[in-house]
Formats: C-alpha cells, structure tokens, sequence
C-alpha cells in the first residue's frame, strides 16, 4: 500500500536522493553504476525544439514559395526548356611565312552571331592563291549547325586542312522556348588546329608580284606568274600569281562587287599559274634538248651546225615550195654553248629533228640524224615535264609532250618533220607550268636531283637521282652562263655585278598568228655554287614588246639586294 501511494503521490522522498553507502564499494564505475541521474534542464529543452521549429519553418516556407507563390512560374519554365548539346568549335591553325610573319590566323574578337572567330589574312599583295581561304561553319533557321568546321576551299588552307584542322569540343546547353541559352557546361574542350610555317618569304613574294604587276600595265602583258625555289631542299622561297585576290573578302563574301569581278576577270585571279597553268615554253626548254643530245651521242659540244636564218627542207611533192623553219637571226657555224647562249632554233630543230642529206649542205653537215621524237620524249619526261611535281597544293596541272599518238588523237593526222623540229624549240603541243620548268632547271643546277617542290618547311628534301652526267650538265650550264654575260646574250638583263647567274630566256608564239607571245625567264645563281633556281613568267603581250622576262626578274633581284642580301650570298660567305 505504501508503494502504491509513494506513486500515487509522484514524490521522492528525501532518503532517496542519496546512495546507499553500504553498497558503493560494489558499483562497477566503467558501467556508470552509482552515478547520481539528474533531469535535462528546460532551456535546453525549448532550444532544441526551437532549432528543429526554424529548419521546419525555413523549408516549408521555400516549398510553399516554390510550389504555391512561384509554382506556375516554375511549371511553365520546365514544360518550355531543353537540353541541348551544343558545339564548341575549334580555332584553325595560324599559318606563318618562313620569317615567323602571320598570314592567316583567328580574329580575335568572335562573332557573336557566328559563336566563332573569323579569319584573317595578310594584307600583303600576290599572296592570295599560294594562302587560298575557308569557308565558315554554318546554322540552319533552327539554329542547328548543318556544317560544323571551317574548311579549307583552296590553296594552303586546302591542301593543310588535315593540320590547319582542329577537333571541336561539346557543351550542354539549357535554352528556352525563344531559344536564348540560359546555361552551359562545356563537357568535352576543343582542340585548336596545328600552326604550320609556310617555306615561302612573305615580303619577296609581295615584291615580285607587285614588280610582275607594274610590268604588266608598262609593256601591255595580260597577266604573270613567278617562284624562287631552294635547289637543295626543295622550299619555294616566293611563289605568286598576276593578279590575284583578297582571300579575307572570300571567306566573308563581305564584298559581292568585288567578287563578281573575280569571278568576270579573264586574267584568272583565282588561278595560281605557277602550279596550275600550263604555257607553251618557248625556247626554255632548249638547255634539256641540250643534255638530251650529247647523252644520246648526237652531237658534241663543240660541233659547229651552221645557222643561215632559216632551214629549208625541200618538198618533193612540190620542188618549188620547199618548207622554210625561221630562226630569229642567222648565228652563223654555232657550237652547243652559243647555241644555248644566242638560241639559235636552226641548231635546235637539226639536234632535234635531224637534216635530210639533200638539205645537210645549208648547215655544213652531211646527213644529220636528231634526237627524233621519241627520244625527245623520253628525256623531256626524264626532267618531269608531262608529270605532276608531287608538290602538296590544289589544281596542279600535268602539261604536254606533243607525240604521234597525240597528233592522232586530236588532229587524225601523221607525224611530220616539221612537227619535231617545233617541238624541239618548245612550240607546238608543247605545254608546261612554271613550276615544272623550275623543277627542271633546279635539276641541271644541282647535279641531277629532280626535288619534290614544298611549300612548308621542313628538314628532309624528297628527289629523285637522276643520274645525270656531270661533264654534260656542265656544257648546259656554260651555255646558260653566256647567255647571261656575253654580247647578244638573251637574258642579259641579269649579267650583275655583285652576283653570277645563268639563265636561259624564252619567247612562246600564240595563237595561228604569231602576234602574241609569252616571254620566260629561268635559271640559277650563284653560278659557281648555286643555292636557288628561280622561273618568270610574263603572259600574252604583242610581239612588238622588248621587254622580256629577264629584266623583270633583274628588278626582283635588286629589290632582294637591298632588302634580301642573304639570298644573293654564296654558301662560303
């Protein structure tokens, strides 16, 4: 009963509060036996309570927010937004000139519209074949990108794409209703394109064209084309075209007039003509029918072929029409050397095509047998004409070595006489580019190796040995030496004094009428020790013009006189 009361009453009584002393030695304290129990205090209590109230508070308030006071406003925002994935695209290489000088690069404010950098280009002139130019990424209405890189639509652009070339990233991107992108996270970064060093000299070609292009408007030329080559390694060291193009105006198409009148000139400003066109050599091909005769053994140097301005061949079909072949001027008895040095044709049509005996007298021969066209083939393919040059650059044109079977094919009429004897001076079918005559004369300067031309530069030349005769290319190339620094030589505008060159000139007829003519430069320098071989070409002026090639090129070389001289140096200096 007293139990039931004590509870009943819910006291404690005073005896209670204390430990019974008899068992205190028994407690076992590690258990906390016989520690006094005392209440938790209310403030501390109502503290807790009142932390757990406010987090309570806190989070039903922003739900209510979220749900009730925003709730429409968040429900319309997640029924109209997206995620997409989006595109990060990747910057294009910067291409640089041989000096380090930029000439094709990313802006640097991006087109907001555009969401990438534009390209910019050199302000320099005669550059824009050799750089060509892009063409931009592209949206469809949607906004959705249908073309996702810039590409490379020509010229250096073009054949480095694979480097020029980045690898772009990807985003996720938050857009709403309209469009407009509320937030991005880039989730894979692009990668930049690859910088490439171009072998080409930036200022000489600018000076060469701009050289090229004053002598076009003073002696009534159409249009030229001109390239130095390094004859050892194979860089083009100046490459341009007459007239070119602002590539920056391609890209953005920001100019509608001015590619209208691109597109209308009959000058072929998109043209690279040093790669792409092919001409009708003239009388530059005459130093290779040189090496072809005395490796063939049809004549020695020093044999004399006389030249009386022109080579009669009877006709015995008609006795009283003989067939008449001009020479410029009557040469008189011409060696090999003076031959190459005065271009006497009448030397070249008879090493050429041979002389009959009825016709041997006129030239102090007996039966005189050429070359033949065969032969004249197989040699001419031997320096790489009718051939691409296995140069990394867009609209290479291969060029012509006029056969029988060609004459068939595309006149049906036989092979004649008169056809090797034109051929032999670079006329007729006859057709190659400038950079193949440059190739071609590199390989007499050199000693045989036939380079692979480059426009980027890099430390390993590619050739072919051709396995030339050393004492044979050294006839060639005295022939080439006179006809720079002797009297009556034909490319006497380059006999410097602070600098040997051997060259050979060229004079291409055009058309049935002979009225027009392409004038060529080619050759080397220095002559003892060359280091470069160079090509000029002046197109379709009058033949009453007397301004040839050479001279156009003896104002490059003073131009690279004063602001070039490393490149007139001899090796040892």
């Amino acid at each position: 009963m007293n139990w039931f009361w004590r509870k009943k009453q819910k006291q404690i009584e005073f005896d209670e509060i204390f430990m019974d002393s008899s068992n205190l030695p028994a407690f076992n304290y590690g258990r906390l036996e016989g520690k006094m129990e005392l209440p938790i205090k209310t403030s501390r209590v109502m503290f807790v309570g009142l932390f757990f109230l406010g987090i309570a508070l806190a989070f039903g308030g922003k739900l209510f927010l979220l749900q009730v006071v925003q709730g429409n406003e968040y429900r319309e925002r997640s029924d109209n937004n997206r995620i997409d994935q989006g595109l990060l695209i990747a910057e294009r290489g910067v291409i640089y000139d041989r000096n380090g000088e930029m000439l094709a690069w990313n802006a640097a404010d991006y087109d907001k519209e555009r969401e990438f950098p534009l390209r910019a280009y050199t302000d320099r002139s005669g550059l824009g074949q050799l750089l060509g130019y892009v063409s931009y990424p592209q949206k469809d209405k949607n906004g959705h990108y249908y073309r996702t890189d810039y590409i490379g639509r020509t010229g250096l652009e073009s054949s480095y794409e694979h480097l020029l070339h980045g690898n772009n990233g990807n985003l996720l991107v938050e857009v709403d209703v309209g469009g407009d992108v509320i937030s991005s996270v880039a989730i894979k970064e692009p990668r930049a394109g690859e910088n490439i060093t171009s072998s080409v000299d930036a200022a000489l070609s600018e000076a060469m064209y701009n050289i090229i292009s004053t002598s076009t408007e003073s002696a009534g030329f159409r249009s030229g084309a001109g390239a130095i080559m390094d004859i050892h390694t194979g860089e083009i060291i100046a490459l341009t075209s007459f007239p070119s193009y602002d590539p920056e105006v391609m890209a953005n198409g920001s100019d509608s007039d001015l590619i209208e009148s691109y597109n209308n000139d009959d000058r072929f400003p998109f043209l690279n003509k040093v790669i792409g066109g092919a001409y009708t050599p003239g009388s530059i091909v005459k130093p290779f029918m040189a090496y072809a005769a005395l490796a063939e053994g049809v004549i020695t140097p020093d044999k004399q072929i006389t030249s009386n301005g022109e080579l009669i061949i009877p006709n015995p079909y008609d006795p009283d029409n003989p067939t008449r072949f001009g020479d410029w001027r009557a040469h008189g008895a011409t060696d090999m050397r003076t031959a190459i040095a005065y271009s006497s044709d009448v030397y070249f049509y008879i090493i050429g095509g041979g002389l009959p005996k009825i016709a041997a007298p006129q030239a102090g021969l007996n039966e005189f047998t050429g070359l033949g066209i065969a032969r004249i083939d197989k040699y001419m393919k031997l320096f790489g004409f009718s051939s691409l040059t296995g140069v990394n650059f867009p609209g290479e044109q291969s060029g012509l070595i006029p056969t029988p079977e060609w004459k068939q094919e595309v006149f049906e009429e036989d092979w004649r006489l008169g056809n090797t004897y034109h051929t032999a001076i670079g006329q007729f079918g006859f057709l190659v580019t400038p950079l193949q005559m440059l190739r071609g004369v590199s390989a007499i300067a050199n000693g045989g190796k036939l380079l692979e031309p480059r426009l980027v530069k890099d430390p390993e030349p590619k050739y072919e040995d051709l396995q030339l005769n050393e004492d044979y290319l050294n006839v060639v190339r005295e022939g080439m030496r006179r006809a720079v620094n002797q009297d009556g030589g034909t490319v006497r505008g380059l006999d410097l004094n602070y600098v040997e060159f051997a060259g050979k000139s060229g004079t291409a007829e055009l058309g049935n009428d002979n009225e027009h003519v392409n004038s060529w430069a080619m050759g080397f320098w220095p002559y003892e020790e060359p280091r470069y071989a160079f090509v000029l070409l002046m197109e379709r002026a009058p033949r009453s013009n007397s301004l040839g090639a050479s001279w156009v090129m003896r104002e490059v070389v003073e131009w690279m006189k004063v602001n070039r001289p490393e490149y007139l140096e001899s090796p040892q200096e």
